[in-house]
């Protein structure tokens, strides 16, 4: 199936300068869990939110996104509507987090001490929708029904809390889990209940996002595992299941697609490094997702149709089908979102270059795939 657009992007955006400053008092890290927003925040949220929807219709930009206006960061708001669990904001580092973690290591030479998580205490449940009225935000901010189909929404990955927590922290012995299978069982049960949830009201297209994964080519998140006596192949088996069981089961016409990186937090940083070599078969051959929003460089425009060209001919070999078939399975999007948090986002990043780089892509699209972008 072709993917839903051909130029497409990663759905965060850089923040304008009046919602981080209505924000200013919850950009600490230690709350970006907390459930309390002020009405102030909120409206300031709604207000870029209409305003970024409307700058993407008179831009042509598809998918149309809400910037994750609404979260500090953007895997925020979702483990701490769940039942079962409960936001911890100053776990210690490294006490509390696997051994040579990339993440926690960078946070640590860069002088935190503390990092927040979520950790299961009882029974996971879906209680409620965490991300409904984000969606509704969205929804409710175009002009016309037939723009829903055109807006996509991003959800944080099921194994985001458990990949980063020292084995045995996920959840407590007081939480009612014996395993890890059936700790992530139920959060797939709520993460498949949270997408019934959204396509009944209309969403169309979701994005999980999941750059956890690309860890498992880093040698130092697989040394550190094997330090705490995890095995990363079973580990990676174990995320694969869990992201094939939310996706069991979705109408036909509900797109879901997976975005990985290296990532991409304040100040350009990239927390691993390593060959996609070794995830790429049980990646493309093992899970179910629709679309697969990889890393690419973004240069000029030749540079960009040729890596393009140069990947349908992969494709093509690989699956035994001409390149122009192989083509149309392909589509184009900048590296990463513009800002995964709402402290910063790139180094010389701004919003007037962040919407030349989305009008590039969507110029290269239609010139390689003409009428279909």
């Amino acid at each position: 199936m072709p993917p839903p657009f051909r130029a497409d992007h990663v759905g965060s955006l850089l923040r304008p300068q009046g919602l981080l400053d209505a924000r200013a008092e919850l950009a600490s890290p230690s709350k970006m869990y907390s459930l309390e927003v002020p009405e102030a925040v909120k409206e300031a949220e709604s207000q870029a939110i209409r305003d970024v929807v409307q700058l993407q219709l008179n831009k042509g930009i598809r998918p149309i996104t809400d910037g994750e206006y609404a979260r500090h960061i953007y895997y925020g708001g979702f483990f701490e509507k769940l039942s079962g669990f409960e936001a911890r904001p100053d776990l210690r580092i490294p006490d509390a987090f696997r051994t040579d973690f990339p993440t926690t290591t960078g946070l640590a030479r860069m002088g935190a001490k503390t990092r927040a998580a979520v950790v299961c205490t009882g029974r996971i449940g879906y209680k409620e929708s965490p991300y409904l009225a984000e969606w509704l935000a969205l929804r409710d901010s175009l002009p016309e029904q037939h723009l829903w189909k055109e807006a996509k929404m991003t959800i944080p990955t099921p194994n985001y809390q458990h990949i980063q927590l020292k084995p045995g922290t996920a959840w407590t012995p007081k939480s009612g889990y014996a395993s890890d299978p059936e700790y992530l069982d139920d959060l797939a049960k709520c993460y498949a209940a949270e997408l019934q949830t959204l396509y009944k009201h209309g969403l169309r297209n979701i994005q999980i996002d999941d750059p956890h994964l690309t860890y498992f080519c880093s040698p130092q998140f697989v040394q550190g595992c094997t330090k705490d006596g995890t095995d990363t192949d079973a580990l990676l088996d174990l995320y694969i299941r869990t992201h094939n069981r939310l996706l069991r089961d979705l109408p036909k016409d509900l797109h879901v697609g997976v975005h990985l990186c290296r990532g991409n937090m304040a100040g350009s940083t990239h927390w691993v490094a390593g060959s996609y070599e070794k995830i790429a078969y049980k990646l493309f051959r093992e899970t179910d997702y629709g679309t697969y929003l990889m890393e690419a460089e973004l240069e000029d425009r030749g540079t960009v149709t040729a890596a393009l060209r140069e990947a349908a001919a992969v494709v093509a070999a690989a699956q035994e089908v001409g390149v122009e078939e192989a083509l149309d399975s392909l589509a184009l999007s900048p590296q990463c979102g513009f800002s995964s948090s709402s402290l910063a986002g790139g180094v010389g990043m701004t919003r007037e270059r962040m919407w030349e780089k989305l009008g590039l892509v969507r110029s290269i699209a239609e010139e390689v795939w003409p009428g279909r972008s």
